[in-house]
């Protein structure tokens, strides 16, 4: 197995080890091992491949699992290539998040669900068309913020980021926006009410 591609993996989050290997199958990969640490990973790229037609074969020693995923050369998986314009190409799509983390129950696990939710977000076509903060959520976009480069890459594809100005006010942070414009609830309101909205 020297001479096959390896995607080292190990210490990734979910789901950037799924990311990993739908990336590598895009660019034509039909032979190489995914390296993991952890039940999650192992579980969630084995589906994967799986899903996408691939082989797979699992060798676990300890905590480090080698996922071997192959294709029929010349066959592997085909993956539609994305329009230029791929944001709200399926609806106005809107996503009002309403706290710095995701879920209830653990804050400190909130903060990695939401971390995770947004690196698969920027993976989907099509993107959503607005990210509406409020609340807590406008922590998300400000100085500090564990999430802001996953953010900035929304807005770069072309994702609206909006944030709530006494939200902003409420907090002390209105100099310390990032990423994404000031609002107001009328504007929110106009938003919540058109298209297709999901509040987290």
């Amino acid at each position: 197995m020297s001479d096959k591609l390896i995607l080292d993996c190990r210490g990734l989050p979910c789901p950037q080890p799924v990311i990993a290997t739908k990336k590598a199958l895009e660019r034509g990969e039909h032979d190489f091992v995914v390296v993991v640490d952890n039940t999650a990973a192992r579980e969630n790229v084995s589906k994967f491949a799986v899903s996408q037609g691939c082989g797979v074969q699992v060798e676990t020693e300890g905590m480090i699992s080698r996922i071997v995923v192959t294709t029929a050369a010349g066959s592997a998986p085909e993956f539609p290539a994305a329009p230029p314009a791929t944001v709200g190409a399926g609806g106005n799509l809107r996503y009002l998040l309403t706290q710095e983390t995701l879920g209830h129950g653990s804050g400190e696990l909130g903060a990695v669900l939401v971390k995770s939710f947004l690196v698969a977000l920027k993976e989907k076509t099509p993107l959503p068309t607005t990210l509406m903060l409020i609340n807590g959520g406008v922590k998300l976009a400000c100085t500090g913020s564990a999430v802001l480069e996953h953010l900035l890459e929304l807005s770069r594809q072309g994702v609206e980021i909006l944030a709530c100005g006494t939200c902003l006010d409420y907090y002390g942070l209105k100099e310390e926006l990032k990423v994404g414009s000031v609002t107001n609830m009328y504007t929110l309101v106009d938003l919540m009410t058109e298209g297709k909205l999901v509040t987290l």
